[in-house]
């Protein structure tokens, strides 16, 4: 199993949260004012890119028919003046037709009633009822669709009720891996702490004594402090 293929495993089989991998990013990752339609979901995946801009959704249209089943289909748009971009008849197509694993899009969505009676997975900036139209417009500006491409196409996107985190390609690695281990192993620990020391949250987030005060933790525990002693805020 290749590098990233083992890091979507862990994510899915620990449940890792898009708070814990942005924590494992150094508190970056996300992507800004994404937030779910469907509540308690749980979804890590590869990225397909999906470009569409200047109040047009043809391009989208275009591009769909090239997503592969488990994707995490991303939709980046621009100049597109808060138009939705998209409903609930494109997003039945990515996910049971297509068989993606959850659309994620950029912008704002329409249909919001029926999305929600299917309980598809999406998650988006708004919501609005004035679409884009679907007629050939300006392509998406190249220079961006070129960054996004090397940065997130076939990368990571890990979707919950926080949001969307994406671990971008140049951070794929076992380094990354090692980092999610470590943020699993101090969640673990934290809660200990909490839960059965009641210690309170400036001894165990900022002094950090379970470093120091070993007597009381488990062996589970102790067998991890030399990698909890490393620090996680940076990258």
């Amino acid at each position: 199993m290749e590098i990233k293929e083992r890091i979507i495993d862990f994510i899915e089989k620990n449940r890792v949260s898009t708070t814990e991998v942005a924590d494992a990013l150094g508190k970056t990752g996300a992507l800004k004012g994404v937030l779910p339609v469907k509540q308690n979901t749980h979804i890590a995946g590869s990225i397909k890119c999906v470009f569409t801009a200047n109040n047009s959704n043809y391009a989208l249209h275009e591009q769909i028919r090239d997503i592969k089943e488990d994707d995490v289909v991303i939709v980046f748009t621009h100049n597109c003046e808060e138009r939705a971009i998209l409903g609930d008849l494109v997003s039945k197509f990515i996910l049971l037709y297509k068989g993606a694993k959850c659309l994620v899009v950029d912008g704002m969505i329409r249909d919001i009633g029926a999305i929600k009676r299917e309980g598809f997975n999406v998650w988006s900036n708004g919501v609005s009822p004035i679409g884009c139209f679907n007629v050939e417009a300006d392509a998406f500006p190249d220079n961006l669709r070129i960054e996004i491409l090397r940065k997130y196409e076939g990368a990571i996107a890990v979707c919950d009720d926080g949001g969307v985190v994406i671990i971008e390609n140049d951070l794929i690695s076992e380094t990354m891996l090692t980092r999610l281990e470590r943020i699993e192993m101090q969640e673990d620990i934290w809660f200990f702490c909490l839960d059965t020391l009641k210690w309170d949250t400036k001894k165990i987030v900022c002094d950090k004594a379970y470093l120091h005060e070993t007597n009381l933790l488990a062996a589970a525990h102790l067998s991890n402090l030399d990698e909890l002693g490393k620090p996680l805020d940076k990258k």
